[in-house]
């Protein structure tokens, strides 16, 4: 099992100690560094800025929001980051929410699992340099009736496959991503959990393309947190738990509120989802139960850290990424050397 690191959104006070931590982690043996976009910053000038300053270290995009870019452009972007990085590009892709898709960006959140389809496949095809056309329910390339024609990508990836991840909670489309993609990003895994939800769907996805997990790259992000009172550690994630579980998305639409009624939380999700969205935001974060933060974070000794992380690469782990906790940057490095200190205690580096 590999190690990976999330540098989650760039900003906030704390883009010297992003790159910082992203050198540490390329200097540690770290296998990818990947950075998130939300509605503040991008990730495709992170990812650059990150790739021009280490040396080692895959860069990914953990995500690129499909209602962000046409595929054809995210093509070029990871195109030209894959050249100028010299081949450490993955490209991982996500639907958002609606919330976001819609506010944003004005695209209509209908229809994810067909626009994502459509959306690897008009991506797939202009990375490998073909003329460009696809005649589709969401894109149609070129328009027809007018001037454009199928055009063919100028720029040279330094591979000829760049790998293709895709970010997935809910069943389908976990199915559909182990059909179509190299990879799934995944949040809130619980080791406990994993092959209910996340590895059967996607076993039976990349079943019936008639292949199997192997060669898959099953990566889940989880925060990590070290020291010897796993209780206070615990509690420095339930407003992040709550966010998730209780505020992001709608009542009716929250595919992290339906993941935590999957993993065996629905009472606790439920009264999570309804202090959260009345705007108590406390009362939602003290409702989220201990247990549910101690199976989707690395908390604790280095040692029980390890048993964990053992119980990851067990359950089909194949790149565990980490999102280390701390208000400082010495506080961040510590937990990322503590990764490298724990998988190697767990017989796993």
């Amino acid at each position: 099992m590999r190690l990976g690191i999330n540098l989650g959104y760039w900003g906030a006070g704390m883009d010297a100690d992003n790159l910082a931590v992203a050198r540490e982690a390329d200097q540690l043996g770290y296998s990818v560094c990947w950075a998130a976009e939300a509605y503040g910053s991008d990730a495709a000038t992170v990812l650059s800025w990150v790739a021009a300053q280490t040396e080692r270290i895959d860069v990914g995009s953990a995500i690129f929001q499909i209602p962000a870019r046409t595929p054809a452009m995210t093509a070029m972007t990871a195109a030209t980051l894959d050249s100028l990085s010299g081949g450490r590009f993955r490209l991982g892709l996500g639907v958002s929410g609606p919330q976001v898709s819609e506010g944003w960006y004005g695209v209509k959140f209908d229809k994810p699992l067909a626009r994502t389809r459509e959306y690897v496949e008009i991506v797939r095809k202009a990375m490998s340099r073909e003329r460009l056309s696809h005649q589709g329910e969401h894109w149609t390339l070129p328009l027809p009736d007018g001037p454009g024609k199928p055009l063919k990508l100028t720029v040279h990836p330094v591979r000829e496959y760049i790998p293709l991840y895709i970010a997935a909670i809910g069943p389908k489309n976990l199915e559909q991503t182990g059909e179509i993609a190299d990879g799934a990003l995944l949040i809130f895994p619980a080791a406990e959990h994993l092959e209910e939800t996340a590895l059967s769907s996607l076993r039976a996805g990349r079943e019936r393309v008639g292949k199997t997990l192997d060669g898959f790259d099953v990566c889940p992000t989880l925060p990590i947190a070290v020291g010897d009172d796993i209780e206070t550690l615990a509690d420095q994630f339930r407003p992040y738990t709550a966010l998730y579980v209780g505020g992001m998305g709608s009542r009716q639409q929250n595919f992290y509120n339906r993941l935590a009624q999957r993993m065996g939380y629905a009472k606790e999700a439920a009264e999570i989802q309804d202090k959260y969205l009345s705007g108590d935001k406390a009362g939602a974060a003290a409702a989220v139960p201990h247990d549910l933060i101690d199976k989707t974070c690395l908390l604790g000794p280095v040692d029980r850290i390890a048993d964990r992380m053992r119980a990851y690469a067990e359950a089909g782990v194949t790149t565990l990424t980490l999102s280390p906790a701390g208000f400082t940057l010495d506080e961040r490095i510590s937990a990322l050397r503590a990764g490298v200190d724990a998988l190697e205690r767990a017989g796993l580096a």
